[in-house]
């Protein structure tokens, strides 16, 4: 008897931001698959006896490879059990979501998406500002700061990426962040345009740092925080 397969989102860490839906899939689950960002008071929710993997990728440190946790999360299935894979933020915004429903359909495994609260939304909600404003912030624009390797994604769209109009979004740059800001400068972006560092969003150990896109590259150069963190730039980063 094949299982089924729950994709659910667990939003930027803060358990109340989890949906319903998403609480209800938790609590009925056999096996929960999480990410290091969605372990802690989420699989709270979990039920007793549920078996709980952790499969987390984080920069830096060690992580399974994409490939097995597909693997895994296919095995588990294939045993009759209803699984959760708990992934941080939104599943479906760097998540790493596609890879693993193309193992399952492969398997010929079925599942669900839940949507949740993505880091951006959380992290603008946190600051006090909107994602966008009539006449000054038309656009919202979500970009990786790192590819597979670490580095720094080839083959950006820089004449969007440095759109002073646009609300722009990285995920995963604190360390690629001040390549990224020598290209934004040398494709026109005002080398004052306001930034937002958001760090451990929604959670007790939350830090926002609000300055420019330039200071931000200085400070983030000399850093080596570890701190899960995305950087919002545009006209409405400043507050």
């Amino acid at each position: 008897m094949t299982g089924f397969v729950s994709f659910v989102s667990s939003g930027p860490g803060d358990p109340e931001l989890l949906t319903l839906k998403a609480v209800d899939r938790l609590a009925r689950a056999d096996a929960v698959l999480f990410d290091d960002l969605s372990s802690g008071p989420i699989l709270a929710h979990a039920r007793d006896g549920a078996d709980l993997i952790g499969v987390g990728k984080r920069a830096g440190r060690p992580s399974p490879k994409q490939d097995h946790v597909s693997k895994l999360l296919v095995e588990y299935a294939q045993t009759g059990q209803r699984v959760v894979r708990l992934k941080s933020g939104d599943s479906g915004i760097f998540g790493r979501l596609e890879e693993e429903v193309v193992a399952l359909r492969a398997a010929g495994i079925a599942f669900e998406i839940i949507p949740g609260v993505t880091s951006a939304s959380a992290a603008a909600a946190a600051a006090g500002i909107p994602l966008t404003r009539r006449l000054t912030a038309r656009r919202v624009q979500f970009v990786t700061g790192h590819d597979v390797t670490g580095e720094l994604p080839e083959g950006l769209d820089l004449r969007a990426l440095a759109d002073a109009g646009a609300t722009t979004v990285v995920y995963m740059g604190k360390r690629t962040f001040a390549g990224l800001v020598t290209r934004l400068v040398a494709a026109g972006l005002p080398a004052d345009t306001p930034a937002l560092l958001a760090e451990a969003v929604s959670t007790e150990d939350q830090r926002l740092t609000r300055t420019t896109i330039t200071d931000l590259a200085a400070r983030l150069s000399l850093s080596d925080s570890t701190a899960p963190g995305l950087i919002l730039y545009g006209p409405l980063a400043d507050g």
